[in-house]
């Protein structure tokens, strides 16, 4: 892995909210991040979290987003594999460095597999949607076959982590609805992750970003993890967390449950 962070990229990622790492697998590596992901979300018989069939985030019609992605959460956690690749604490160190944090647990992780001649995925902001207040969470979006234009690669507004908020304007079937709370945007050109297999991209949850559609016969496949900075307090949204999970807790407790949301890496 190239797990290497320069002061650039480190003042990039603050800048933008996102940033791009060429060749971030290796061929072999890349190989066995596909056998594993794919030996997971096969294990899973339609669950997308190892306990349940449903997240309960998503606002409009489930049928459309089953048609935006195929969506497996916490791999990690039933599988050994990903768990060897996700908790993996160079990938945690290299969230520290670019977020300027003092550590990271696991979120989530996330399969992401946009099926053949898939839904677009439309503008939103992840950290709205998870459990906890922080503005240096961030997620690392490796790619799995090639992101094109074609096939549905992510897109970033440059610098719009400076200017949204933890309000939660909802992913919907209409591309541009949150422009009805950044207007400010709606007149500016994204910027285009399209990326090669083996490549990965780190973005902060607060970050603009949405994909377009699978224009092609094949699917588009993406791991993620969804990184929890040290210190994050809860928000009151139940998100990922079971129902006996949810009732323990009081908004503003520390998010240090380790058998849920395990350390990553701390410096």
């Amino acid at each position: 892995m190239k797990t290497e962070i320069s002061s650039d990229q480190i003042k990039q990622y603050s800048e933008d909210g996102f940033i791009i790492i060429e060749d971030f697998l290796s061929p072999r590596e890349l190989e066995e991040w596909r056998g594993a992901v794919a030996e997971a979300v096969n294990n899973r018989a339609g669950n997308k979290l190892p306990d349940r069939r449903s997240v309960g985030t998503l606002d409009d019609d489930e049928k459309y987003y089953d048609k935006v992605f195929i969506q497996r959460l916490n791999l990690w956690k039933d599988n050994p594999r990903m768990k060897g690749l996700i908790l993996n604490p160079q990938i945690g160190k290299m969230a520290t460095e670019l977020g300027g944090l003092d550590g990271v647990r696991c979120w989530h992780d996330q399969a992401l597999i946009k099926p053949p001649w898939g839904n677009s995925t439309a503008w939103h902001l992840d950290t709205p949607f998870w459990s906890f207040f922080h503005p240096g969470a961030m997620s690392i979006w490796v790619a799995l076959d090639d992101a094109t234009e074609q096939n549905g690669c992510l897109h970033f507004m440059k610098g719009s982590h400076h200017h949204t908020t933890f309000e939660n304007p909802g992913i919907t079937n209409d591309m541009d609805s949150i422009f009805k709370f950044y207007s400010d945007y709606k007149d500016v050109m994204p910027a285009s992750a399209a990326m090669k297999a083996g490549s990965c991209s780190f973005h902060n949850g607060l970050t603009i970003h949405g994909a377009g559609a699978n224009m092609t016969p094949y699917p588009r496949r993406a791991m993620t993890c969804a990184f929890m900075p040290l210190g994050a307090k809860f928000d009151g949204l139940q998100n990922i967390l079971s129902d006996q999970q949810f009732a323990a807790l009081t908004i503003g407790d520390e998010m240090n449950n380790e058998e849920q949301n395990p350390l990553i890496y701390k410096k």
